[in-house]
């Protein structure tokens, strides 16, 4: 009986400094990215495999590659090159933009002169933020500690010469010296193929599909306005990244718009506004979708594959899925960012985040991407 109540008086001790040791670690990695802008001195020195990773962190935090190339244990595995190109990526990208926001380091297990620890680091990009996790080595040289790089190298794109076939769209608008009258080329004919509204979250959603049913490239938005019984209007909102903007003919697109702290009791109707306008476009590059699969538990994803099937590099990637019941109705919409970007013929993993509730009703998915390179705008 006593063996029994020492035992458990232990593992209480244990598990308040671990709580203890984990709100810390955290506190300290706010303070060290926080301190990372000013220039604060806050790093400690490397005497066990926490300082070591936080250290570690607090550097890539301030983009001091030389430092934190340096204190790794397996530098010369690689060149500080490959380190910088693994979290800025080789490309513009995401990841090449991307400000470290937070960091937090999760000890695994540890022994005299190694340990196993898990970095999570989180991003902040202009789309919002995306989390890298490493798990890492931590390795004992006399009284200090230094990390294992886990490197993550980008594929090398071989010289090759790749084939295109693509429809092209050009516009040749009215000049001011034309004298074609007053018609313009018109804008495309697109249309709503379904739309309706659901209440979550404290707020009104509007789930929709968007069809451009002409035989030209559109740039299109959607907007909304929610209508009192009065039939003056509440609010209006629009889809903004929630929807693939540039449709070419006959591609369908979801959407998604959310108002916030509102109830459907309120709405009496809806007045959809759909917009396009006529653009110069391509049907390249193309991006195959591979491997789709829907994976449950309590943070549900969509994940797959993106192949870049053109001789171009894509910056940013847009990845939209769209889930539907049983019935065929659409229940959702979700998106994500690609934070690195795709090269020519190079499989690049995405996941987008699903409610659990929604995942549990999805029987079917779809999966759209929009694309920017930066050559296009050269």
């Amino acid at each position: 009986m006593i063996g029994g109540r020492v035992l458990a008086f232990l593992i209480a001790v244990a598990t308040v400094v671990l709580i203890f040791a984990g709100t810390f670690w955290h506190a300290q990695s706010v303070l060290a990215v926080a301190g990372a802008d000013s220039g604060a001195d806050r790093v400690r020195s490397a005497s066990s495999p926490q300082a070591a990773v936080e250290n570690l962190a607090g550097e890539i935090a301030r983009r001091d590659w030389d430092t934190a190339y340096s204190n790794l244990a397996n530098k010369n595995e690689f060149t500080e090159a490959d380190f910088i190109r693994d979290l800025a990526g080789s490309y513009p990208s995401l990841r090449s933009h991307a400000s470290l926001e937070s960091f937090d380091v999760r000890p695994q297990h540890a022994s005299a002169d190694e340990a196993q620890v898990r970095l999570n680091l989180r991003w902040s990009t202009v789309v919002g933020e995306f989390l890298d996790t490493r798990n890492l080595r931590v390795t004992r040289t006399g009284d200090r500690w230094g990390t294992v790089w886990p490197l993550v190298k980008e594929p090398r794109v071989p010289p090759q010469v790749i084939a295109v076939n693509y429809l092209r769209w050009d516009v040749i608008y009215r000049g001011a010296e034309d004298d074609w009258g007053a018609q313009d080329v018109e804008s495309p004919h697109v249309r709503i193929v379904d739309m309706h509204p659901v209440e979550r979250a404290g707020g009104v959603v509007l789930l929709g599909e968007l069809l451009n049913e002409d035989v030209v490239p559109a740039f299109v938005t959607v907007k909304a306005t929610l209508l009192a019984k009065d039939g003056s209007p509440i609010v209006t909102e629009d889809s903004f990244d929630k929807i693939s903007h540039i449709l070419l003919p006959r591609q369908v697109t979801p959407f998604l718009i959310e108002f916030h702290n509102m109830a459907l009791s309120e709405v009496d109707s809806i007045h959809m506004q759909p917009a396009s306008t006529l653009i110069a476009a391509s049907a390249d590059p193309v991006i195959e979708i591979e491997d789709q699969n829907l994976n449950s538990g309590p943070q549900p994803t969509l994940t797959g594959k993106l192949l870049n099937q053109s001789g171009q590099v894509v910056n940013v990637a847009h990845v939209l899925g769209t889930f539907y019941d049983n019935t065929g109705q659409l229940i959702w919409v979700s998106d994500g960012y690609v934070e690195r970007a795709l090269l020519p013929e190079t499989p690049v993993a995405f996941a987008v985040s699903v409610p659990p509730d929604i995942a549990g009703k999805a029987k079917t998915q779809r999966a759209v991407t929009t694309t920017y390179s930066s050559n296009r705008f050269q």
